[in-house]
């Protein structure tokens, strides 16, 4: 892969006037930040306290009324490409879950939106969490198994070329069962897998086509993580290099160090690092709020805490915690900190601008133009 790949998450939640208000304005700014893609979550509700979601916490509620206002990604995707035909940028999931969705219908959605794009999407895919599962009655004891086996389907389906195909599976057996949409001029979406784990790690390399962890962890860990996923790569017979090495990651930016400053210091933002596990928060000198052995962001269900609780679980997250979990700087700073990940083997990054999440709406609409520019910067690595 040529270059250094820049991609923008949207939080393709509600807003006001319209409700792809935000959508729109973040497709354009893309765009003009010369970024290569745009990508959806796939949440029915967020990892953040609903609790806290109120304007003296948080000015962008005046634009947004609900943190779980989420929209259907693969639709929003659909609408995004039909809406928007400046630069064509390619279009993901950042990711799509096997927990709550049967791996045919997210077969054919994919390959849905691969032919509508000519060959634009990005099928980002991984076990999703348990905040999307567990409470709509999905089980949630064997996410890794479940995950494994809804891979194998889809590209079971996706291989088939038309044909009946009928294949054992404790999650999701096949009988007769038949899929006859074309792949985009003989290719199917690229499948990219948010993995972090041993036995994850070896499924990116034997179905993956890009390596897509998120944050929070560190570059080094991610050189030892994209070490194994290509030696899983070849054990599997296939070429390590031919997995995109990517990032998803969470930016916290701002035109100054005192508006960064600013930032860190908002409740919201402090409550992004509860999504890292406890062996961060040892790492920190700190016990993590929910608990020893507490796993993160995958098994966070914040939606039932209230006010009270919610601020005593943020009360002992420091600046430096927050610096630990994400991208956070002047455009300068964090262009030097992309660097390093890059020198550990990254070479796609994905970009979330938490920098709304703060307390000034003026703030958080401000930091757009900060990391835009730090989208530009990137794409010189």
């Amino acid at each position: 892969m040529a270059g250094f790949g820049v991609g923008v998450q949207d939080p393709v939640m509600a807003a006001r006037p319209v409700v792809d208000t935000l959508t729109r304005v973040n497709y354009l700014s893309a765009v003009a930040g010369r970024a290569d893609s745009l990508w959806a979550p796939d949440h029915l509700n967020a990892l953040f306290p609903r609790a806290l979601w109120q304007p003296k916490y948080v000015g962008v509620t005046k634009i947004m009324p609900s943190v779980d206002a989420y929209l259907e990604p693969w639709t929003m995707l659909g609408h995004i490409a039909a809406r928007n035909r400046v630069a064509r940028l390619r279009l993901g999931t950042s990711v799509t879950d096997t927990g709550r969705r049967n791996p045919a219908v997210t077969a054919q959605a994919a390959a849905t939106l691969h032919l509508l794009t000519r060959g634009r999407a990005i099928l980002g895919i991984g076990t999703g969490e348990r905040e999307g599962n567990e409470p709509y009655g999905v089980e949630w004891s064997k996410p890794v198994a479940r995950f494994e086996e809804a891979i194998a389907t889809i590209r079971a389906l996706w291989d088939s070329g038309g044909a009946l195909v009928n294949r054992d599976s404790p999650y999701f057996p096949l009988r007769n069962a038949l899929f006859d949409l074309p792949p985009y001029r003989g290719t199917w979406p690229p499948i990219w897998i948010a993995a972090h784990g041993p036995r994850m790690l070896r499924a990116v390399g034997r179905y993956g086509d890009g390596f897509l962890p998120a944050s929070p962890h560190q570059p080094h860990q991610y050189a030892e993580r994209l070490d194994a996923v290509r030696a899983a790569a070849s054990d599997a017979g296939r070429d390590p290099l031919s997995i995109v090495p990517a990032l998803w990651i969470g930016v916290v930016t701002g035109r100054s160090a005192a508006e960064v400053d600013e930032a860190l210091d908002s409740e919201m933002i402090k409550a992004w690092v509860l999504n890292a596990n406890d062996e961060f928060f040892a790492h920190h000198g700190a016990q993590h709020p929910l608990g020893v052995g507490f796993a993160g962001g995958q098994d966070l269900l914040p939606h039932g805490w209230d006010e009270q609780t919610a601020l005593s679980h943020i009360k002992g997250i420091t600046p430096e915690m927050v610096r630990g979990t994400a991208l956070v700087g002047t455009p300068g700073e964090i262009i030097d900190q992309v660097a390093v990940w890059r020198d550990c083997g990254v070479r796609y990054i994905v970009l979330a601008n938490l920098s709304a999440l703060q307390r000034s709406l003026r703030s958080g609409l401000t930091a757009v133009v900060p990391f835009h520019r730090i989208v530009r910067g990137i794409k010189k690595l």
